[in-house]
């Protein structure tokens, strides 16, 4: 039988602190025997390609990248 899950204040603000600022992302929680044992964090930032800074001379095809969305400062 599966034992419950026990999450505390401690824990819950580790959770809330890995999701704070997160835009794009997952966050996996690893339980083991009812205890939190691991979290991990992949947060995913998208970039636009701008091809008008693309060099033709060398012919190297080279892109500068800009975010979508600028951060947020909180």
């Amino acid at each position: 039988m599966a034992k419950p899950l026990q999450v505390d204040e401690i824990w819950l603000e580790r959770i809330a602190e890995l999701l704070s600022g997160m835009e794009f992302g997952s966050l996996n929680i690893v339980v083991h025997e009812g205890q939190i044992v691991q979290m991990e964090r992949t947060e995913r930032r998208r970039y636009e390609l701008n091809p008008g800074n693309a060099s033709r001379a060398t012919g190297a095809s080279r892109h500068t990248a800009k975010p979508l969305r600028e951060s947020r400062q909180r």
